[in-house]
């Protein structure tokens, strides 16, 4: 990791100057729903399910023309001994460090338990300024019995309702008056000694069992899908080498005006005289980083990978599957540019999955996965590719994401096997994944360990090369004459399925599209289809992005 230059960047720009309020408080008591409703926006999972948020999310709220950091936090139970709740803690450990003023939460329509005596008096003994927030205040009846939680002995009480929006104003106009000004918050290091470790009073209450209420949940799970059945797949022909420089040169590129212009007039034709432009899903813009997602099934490393990209103990990391729930995101700086790595929950199908908090963290998943630049599809490299990793890669596939296959722990099939057999071969077990995944050859493929740290640097360079590649454009002028230099005579398609193409332009970039202007409507032959695309990344590279083309028939409208 020592070979190329990382530096972890807040989330946000100018966020390092923003001041920082945790959220805390044991489990099930509404923290996550509090964050969304403070943040404006689905962050974090909801659910009737104690324990669900486990990693740190972060988020801005804005007000009154100011904006302040916000971080969500697992619940906390400091004295349990379990791996998960242990690493829960350690986590909110470094929010309450962080942050510049904290919220404890606490369910109202309960009574207290020890729980929130030890933590309550964890937080004060910090040092930093705690308001107290009542959860589920949703008549006067449960305001009247919440002035019983000042026994706690934090004096500033703040009765909500984070599911119905009640009294929120009033904690933001609190919460905004006491960070008048931006500070800077120092970073914790996971194992510096704080303050928040020291032992408690030991005659302080033993810890009670829960009491857990239902909270609003998502009413509708996105469908499974997968890729479709490429079974009908044919060999492909040999490509035409071809000489880019014989187009034009490479850095005459089309503005998204001129583009659109040509679209236009090509569609309209010189006749109609009718402005038909086309509608457009993607296109060219500015951008200010890209967005990774890690991408796989549970227990493949996405964590761990997450936590050795940025250098950090950023996400949970267990040898337990479906450890992560909440997407977790770090921005970091590479060669001069923005990377926003998102480690997502791991995908499983429908029926494995059985928690309602399990389903949700698959459809956030997704969601990440389809808003992302480009995806690193995470492998197992002691179980192979699988039916899931499949069906992984078929969303990333359709959802036109570009694509990076890693295979990972590839150190216990060589330098740390302990089977006693033979290094495994790195060229045999990539034509073996290739096979498993055809629709993703335009993919790289990389070895990789994410717990050594090994290839990471290779990573990190094929990220910033097919992010590259998936904003290229061609001019119509460079791509017309590419067409003619193009036998189609050698597509492998039925004379029923041929087609004319006149010309074509590239239509937009994310990924790169293609309309073809051509003598009828119809769909494109996927043998047609294949060659056509081999022979544009023959030419031009896109490579790790999938080409899109859209048909438009000359006399189409014409009738």
């Amino acid at each position: 990791m020592s070979k190329y230059h990382k530096s972890v960047v807040p989330s946000t720009p100018a966020s390092s100057h923003l001041p920082l309020v945790a959220i805390v408080g044991r489990p099930n008591v509404g923290k996550s729903t509090l964050f969304n409703r403070l943040t404006h926006s689905r962050r974090s999972i909801v659910g009737d399910e104690p324990g669900i948020t486990r990693d740190r999310i972060y988020g801005d709220i804005e007000w009154d023309g100011r904006i302040i950091r916000l971080v969500d936090t697992g619940g906390i139970v400091p004295d349990d001994a379990e791996y998960i709740p242990r690493e829960i803690y350690r986590q909110a450990r470094v929010a309450l460090e962080e942050a510049d003023l904290l919220l404890m939460v606490v369910d109202a329509r309960t009574e207290l338990a020890s729980p929130d005596f030890t933590l309550a008096k964890m937080l004060i003994r910090g040092g930093k300024p705690v308001y107290l927030v009542a959860n589920k205040v949703e008549n006067p009846t449960i305001a009247a019995a919440a002035e019983n939680l000042r026994q706690l002995g934090i004096p500033d009480l703040f009765c909500v309702s984070s599911e119905h929006g009640l009294g929120i104003g009033d904690l933001l106009d609190a919460m905004f008056d006491h960070l008048p000004a931006p500070e800077v918050s120092a970073s914790v290091e996971n194992d510096v000694p704080s303050v928040y470790d020291a032992p408690l009073d030991p005659n302080e209450p033993d810890l009670e069992d829960e009491v857990v209420f239902d909270e609003d949940v998502e009413d509708e799970i996105e469908e499974d899908m997968g890729p479709e059945d490429d079974s009908a797949e044919e060999g492909d022909e040999d490509l035409l080498v071809v000489d880019p420089s014989e187009f034009g040169p490479a850095e005459d590129l089309l503005s998204e005006e001129d583009a659109e212009a040509e679209i236009v007039n090509a569609a309209s034709g010189p006749e109609s005289g009718e402005d038909r432009p086309l509608h457009r899903t993607h296109g060219e813009f500015e951008q200010h980083e890209t967005s990774i997602a890690i991408i796989g099934r549970p227990n493949v490393g996405k964590s761990t990978l997450l936590n050795a990209l940025t250098g950090t103990s950023r996400a949970i990391v267990s040898p337990i599957a479906g450890t992560t729930r909440d997407a977790v995101d770090e921005v970091v700086e590479y060669d001069g540019q923005r990377l926003r790595l998102i480690d997502t929950a791991g995908i499983r199908r429908k029926g494995k999955t059985h928690l309602m908090a399990e389903k949700l963290s698959v459809v956030m998943a997704r969601r990440h996965l389809e808003s992302c630049d480009v995806a690193l599809l995470m492998i197992d490299a002691t179980e192979g590719v699988t039916a899931n990793d499949a069906h992984i890669g078929g969303y990333a596939h359709e959802s036109g994401r570009s694509v990076i296959i890693l295979i990972n722990k590839w150190d216990l099939l060589t330098t740390n096997r302990t089977d006693g057999k033979a290094p495994a071969d790195r060229s045999i077990y990539e034509e073996q994944v290739r096979r498993a995944l055809k629709y993703l050859n335009y993919a790289t493929v990389l070895f990789i360990s994410a717990s050594d740290g090994t290839n990471l640097n290779k990573v990190m360079q094929e990220i910033k090369r097919v992010a590259a590649q998936r904003r290229k454009r061609v001019t119509t002028g460079q791509m017309n004459r590419f067409l003619d230099k193009i036998d189609f005579q050698r597509a492998p398609v039925p004379m029923a399925k041929r087609i004319r193409i006149f010309y074509m332009t590239q239509a937009a970039v994310a990924p790169p599209t293609f309309v073809l202007f051509t003598d009828r409507k119809i769909q494109l032959h996927f043998a047609f289809q294949r060659f056509l695309e081999n022979q544009i990344r023959e030419a031009f590279g896109f490579e790790g992005t999938p080409i899109w083309f859209k048909i438009r028939a000359r006399n189409a409208d014409k009738k």
